[in-house]
């Protein structure tokens, strides 16, 4: 029951994760790095220290008491990480929702669910898997197989957005996705995946101030709200820097300021972006505290994520005019990697 649970948590997360671009499709006349900042200052400064406080009230204390050798690792790790949140949205931008979303998080996928456990093998943690006992447990090699299985997924994704790039002109391509480049969504998107994966590890580092949370008398299912507060300061950082850097260079910053465009409108739903992708770990949180494995949370999270920008893909229209082959093959990605999230649930229920 408790692993049901924690599938349905994990799901709620992936829907907003997998939504929360859709309202910076609304934004007009600003350059990306301008409604980007506003969403992550939003996602990343704003809302989840308001978490933290309203489920974990005694946050920074906690992460004031708590060693600084993991507050700084857990910080680097969310540095890191925030490169790879800033191409991921020019993977998404070059991609389009479902193309965009396959490849980034696939490969964030395999890599956050696959190298805490390796990494555990070589320092040893009480109560964490290593990549030797996972191998070596029957639900275990479960949840290996759906990592696997949730890879071959993508690869029928990525080869769909092939098929999709020889078969529709520029301008068709463009209808969808304004800024269509596959070349240069596929680097910049594979890139993203693996950076992306530092979350998890940040994650993994700083589960010491979440056990913190919980002795502390708060409830274990808010406790990872104390370590996204750190590993977001980290992605703050990165993704402040370089918009401030693309705003001067680019005088975007007039956009702020810029009457002819609906500023008011775009603030808001910036803001609304930002909210829903935060939304995204809020659950994810909720869940890993179900179903206690950081590799089975992780690759619930990811593929929960592309299966929902697919179907957001689908409806903007992001595969009209495309061959029948083509879109058997988008189907056929997203059915096998439903089929990784039924495999993880089973192997970590195991």
């Amino acid at each position: 029951m408790q692993a049901l649970i924690g599938v349905i948590f994990h799901s709620l997360g992936g829907i907003a994760s997998g939504s929360f671009y859709m309202p910076f499709n609304k934004v007009k006349g600003w350059a990306w790095e301008s409604y980007w900042i506003v969403g992550g200052l939003m996602s990343w400064l704003i809302v989840p220290p308001l978490a933290a406080y309203l489920t974990v009230p005694g946050f920074l204390d906690i992460i004031a008491a708590g060693s600084s050798t993991i507050v700084w690792f857990t910080f680097l790790m969310g540095l890191l990480w925030g490169v790879g949140g800033l191409s991921y949205g020019l993977g998404v931008r070059y991609l389009g929702m479902s193309l965009g979303n396959s490849v980034v998080l696939g490969f964030c996928a395999a890599f956050g669910a696959i190298v805490p456990s390796i990494y555990y093998n070589f320092s040893p943690m009480e109560g964490k898997v290593s990549f030797t006992d996972m191998l070596g447990s029957s639900g275990g090699q479960i949840v290996l197989l759906g990592v696997l299985v949730c890879l071959l997924g993508i690869g029928l994704c990525g080869r769909a957005g092939i098929l999709k790039e020889k078969e529709l002109s520029d301008e068709e391509k463009k209808k969808s996705v304004s800024e269509f480049n596959l070349v240069k969504g596929l680097v910049v998107a594979i890139l993203s995946g693996i950076l992306s994966s530092f979350f998890s590890f940040g994650i993994e580092s700083g589960k010491p101030l979440a056990d913190a949370a919980v002795e502390a008398g708060y409830d274990h299912l808010f406790a990872n709200n104390v370590t996204f507060v750190v590993i977001l300061w980290g992605g703050l950082i990165t993704n402040l820097v370089w918009t401030t850097i693309l705003s001067i260079k680019n005088k975007s910053y007039k956009d702020f300021t810029n009457k002819s465009t609906p500023i008011r409108n775009n603030i808001i739903f910036s803001a609304m972006a930002g909210t829903i992708w935060f939304l995204q770990f809020f659950f994810y949180g909720m869940g890993e505290s179900k179903l206690g494995s950081g590799a089975s949370s992780w690759i619930l999270h990811m593929s929960t994520i592309i299966l929902t920008a697919n179907f957001w893909g689908i409806y903007r229209k992001e595969w009209k005019g495309v061959a029948k082959k083509t879109k058997i093959t988008i189907t056929a990605g997203i059915v096998v990697i439903l089929l990784s999230v039924v495999l993880v649930g089973i192997g970590n229920s195991i």
